[in-house]
């Protein structure tokens, strides 16, 4: 289940009811027949609501759902990001269909990771691998001109949904798409997820992307798997030009909403390893010499459900906090998770590790030996002055991380 945005209530009108209600009669469908009765339905409103930009009707929904019956909260959840992320346009006297895609890319590094608006000479290399490589032939496409941070990306379900459409109409008429002349700044991290949209179109019931196409087999995720392998020995030297003095790690890139979510838990473990990477340059010492706590930091309105870690490093035997990073809990992912024996998993297939274990496995990999778990569950507090997350130290006090003045000053202001 998908975690809620932490928000005010909102005003619960006949436009949530009845988006409430049909998600719940979808949830509860006892056929395809029904399902298929029902999500017209849910798509008719929500399309009506998101080109009317009634973002407040469909959020104050998806928060009574997310309380009072989760499957029917997955069910809207899932509705809401398909039609705001996908669409059906007529052109050239056919009906086409349309999906706007996400290309994420990790990016680290000690100083500022790019992003902004782009050239078309930048835009051309990238376009034409995206081609051959991610999207199925036969089929029109346009890439936005510019590489978004994800303060940059639409923030609400209606703007995604404008965006979608325009993107689609700009692939079908091959029309230049207009962006803002200036996009949000974005505050700086050692490790980051950097994001080119694409919109692609085909006719109806032709294939949208390459492991679509009939002669890619039945194998969907051997093929993915083949796709993502192509795109990335492909195209990182062009990434690259485009973020200068970074270390890049393309993902698969995919619908919207799904590639966003696999970039936001693919980054933290890099956060993790460029964290370790900076103290250890920074501070010239070696990564042993280094100690990390981990905290559990939960929402006190929620029974004190962890919704994320926080990681603060220090110089072994130093109290004082020298950095921390997020490691935010997504989707399904729980604090509470125990991987047990699933005697239905397939053999050769390692289980899944826990956050917690993913965070210690990848400490220990950056060369991090000494590690404190934090017996507290810890309120989610910030600095009053600058708003950046407090961490645990070492005597679980929480405090603001702050680099030795004497390093401060070459560093930069890093979250």
């Amino acid at each position: 289940m998908r975690r809620s945005l932490k928000n005010t209530a909102r005003k619960f009108s006949a436009d949530s009811q009845n988006l409430a209600t049909l998600a719940q009669s979808l949830a509860l469908s006892g056929s395809r027949l029904e399902r298929r009765h029902w999500e017209s339905f849910l798509d008719k409103l929500l399309e009506k609501l998101l080109g009317n930009n009634q973002q407040q009707a469909i959020d104050s929904a998806l928060d009574h759902l997310f309380h009072t019956d989760p499957l029917a909260y997955d069910v809207l959840l899932d509705c809401v990001e398909t039609i705001s992320s996908s669409c059906s346009q007529p052109y050239d006297g056919k009906a086409y269909k349309g999906l706007l895609l996400a290309v994420p890319i990790i990016a680290w590094t000690r100083y500022v990771i790019p992003s902004g608006q782009i050239t078309a000479t930048q835009i051309h290399p990238l376009f034409t691998l995206l081609r051959e490589h991610i999207i199925a032939k036969n089929t029109h496409a346009a890439l936005a001109p510019a590489l978004f941070s994800i303060d940059q990306l639409p923030q609400s379900y209606c703007d995604t949904f404008s965006l979608t459409r325009r993107m689609v109409d700009a692939a079908l008429h091959t029309k230049a798409l207009q962006l803002p002349t200036e996009l949000p700044e974005t505050a700086p991290f050692l490790a980051d997820t950097r994001y080119l949209l694409i919109a692609v179109a085909a006719e109806i019931n032709k294939p949208l992307l390459r492991w679509e196409e009939v002669d890619a087999g039945i194998n969907s995720q051997l093929t993915r798997r083949s796709v993502l392998e192509q795109w990335q020995t492909h195209a990182v030297p062009n990434v690259q030009l485009l973020l200068p003095g970074c270390g890049v790690d393309l993902l698969l890139p995919d619908s919207y909403y799904v590639a966003c979510r696999e970039a936001d838990k693919a980054v933290r473990p890099t956060s993790l390893k460029a964290a370790v990477h900076y103290l250890t340059n920074s501070l010239s010492v070696e990564a042993n010499q280094l100690s990390a706590v981990i905290a559990s930091v939960g929402d006190q309105a929620n029974a004190m459900r962890i919704d994320e870690y926080r990681i603060s490093f220090s110089h072994s035997g130093n109290s004082d906090v020298y950095y921390g990073v997020v490691w935010p809990l997504y989707d399904e992912e729980s604090a509470d998770d125990d991987v047990s024996l699933d005697v239905s998993r397939r053999p050769g297939i390692p289980p899944p590790l826990s956050p917690m274990q993913q965070i210690v496995a990848t400490l220990r990999e950056a060369g991090i030996t000494k590690i404190q778990n934090a017996e507290t569950v810890f309120a989610p507090e910030f600095c009053d002055d600058c708003g950046a997350p407090l961490f645990c130290d070492p005597n679980e006090e929480m405090v603001h991380a702050e680099m030795p003045e004497d390093v401060g000053e070459n560093s930069g202001h890093l979250h």
